[in-house]
């Protein structure tokens, strides 16, 4: 059963009233998320959300705050996600960044029009972290008490 339980980071990194965010294609279906990937064996999560950013949009990034720990069952393969949820806030981009290869587009997108493509999103996740984040719902890293 442990293959059915996948440990996910995300970050929501907003810049001026623009959300970092990828298109990716899944099942053959285009879907927008945020920067978001598993945590390997052995890494930091918080490691893992930098990482996980940079291989997806070549933005390095600093986190500042856990936004919250989700969970979800994905209908088709029955897997259960756990995402924890980062705000992050963008240091440099780097264009000769090799993005991840699922990766189609990196965009900056502003809220109405990450609600107005809801039907588009990778799942309902995506606008519960933006929404807690908007509302303010964040976290002290200092939570985090094991390091690697």
């Amino acid at each position: 059963m442990p293959d059915k339980i996948h440990l996910t980071v995300a970050t929501v990194v907003k810049r001026d009233n623009n959300f970092l965010m990828v298109k990716e294609t899944e099942f053959g279906r285009s879907v927008i998320n945020q920067p978001a990937g598993h945590v390997e064996p052995g890494e930091d999560i918080i490691d893992a959300a930098i990482r996980e950013t940079y291989e997806e949009t070549g933005w390095n990034v600093e986190i500042e705050n856990l936004i919250g720990i989700y969970s979800s069952k994905a209908k088709v393969s029955g897997i259960t996600y756990y995402r924890l949820a980062f705000s992050a806030r963008e240091i440099s981009h780097d264009e000769q960044a090799c993005i991840d290869p699922d990766i189609d587009e990196v965009l900056w997108l502003t809220m109405e029009q990450i609600t107005s493509n809801s039907d588009r999103l990778r799942s309902e996740l995506v606008i519960s972290c933006i929404n807690d984040f908007n509302q303010g719902s964040i976290f002290p890293l200092e939570i985090f008490r094991n390091r690697l």
